[in-house]
């Protein structure tokens, strides 16, 4: 909390850990043939790339590993995924859908 007893913005980098907190669930809806990212009262629908990505934050594994292993996947420049990565974990962690944890 800030002074002023507002949540800190959690800022997301390469070198950090991130995970799905306890409220928070990454589900497939079988009917629809979807994903969904569940949370209380708010539903999001990721693409497959996120979906990909939100399996790999076991809060183990820094953003900057999971780009390497992306980019080994992909055929694609580790720098540019990880980029696409922070941002994407930016846009989440913004909306309460991941928490941070300390990368080993």
């Amino acid at each position: 909390m800030s002074a002023d007893g507002q949540p800190q913005r959690l800022i997301v980098t390469g070198d950090m850990a991130l995970a799905l907190p306890r409220h928070v669930q990454l589900r497939y809806n079988k009917p629809r043939e979807m994903w969904l990212l569940l949370a209380p009262e708010r539903v999001l629908t990721p693409d497959p790339i996120a979906v990909v990505v939100l399996e790999k934050c076991d809060g183990a594994k820094s953003l900057h590993d999971i780009a390497v292993e992306l980019s080994e996947t992909y055929a694609a420049p580790v720098e540019r995924i990880e980029a696409d990565v922070i941002d994407m974990m930016q846009d989440l962690a913004d909306k309460g859908f991941l928490t941070r944890t300390e990368a080993p």
